[in-house]
């Protein structure tokens, strides 16, 4: 059972930070793509961020968040983080991790959500202006 548990989130002022993170357990491929997605009320869920577990060097980012969010993976503890600073009230959504098991899309792209096999909870960022 792939299960991923999602923590992190908060509210915040416009131009702070918060770091979200993302615990994996049961996910036994090793070329996976992992990524972070969001929703904000009343939209569609978007890509933010992925990465590819095999070669930590392909990450891909949307427009908008590009230069301010960084994706990462610490492989040892199973664990993909989401830095996000200079935050703007725009980026307030429910942020979500995903994985999937094949990594075949992440290695030359942001994956649409489709394309992710296993979710987690959510978490909720409120940025005030």
């Amino acid at each position: 059972l792939v299960q991923l548990v999602t923590s992190g989130g908060g509210s915040v002022q416009g131009g702070g930070s918060l770091r979200l993170s993302c615990t994996i357990s049961g996910l036994e491929d090793t070329s996976s793509c992992m990524g972070w997605f969001r929703q904000a009320e009343g939209k569609g869920r978007e890509g933010v961020a992925s990465i590819f577990s095999h070669f930590e060097g392909n990450t891909y980012y949307a427009g908008p968040v590009q230069g301010r969010f960084t994706i990462s993976l610490d492989s040892a503890k199973k664990t993909l983080y989401l830095q996000m600073n200079s935050l703007k009230p725009e980026d307030t959504a429910m942020y979500y991790c995903a994985a999937s098991e094949g990594g075949a899309y992440c290695r030359s792209a942001l994956p649409p959500d489709v394309y992710m096999d296993h979710w987690g909870q959510g978490t909720l960022v409120t940025v005030s202006a």
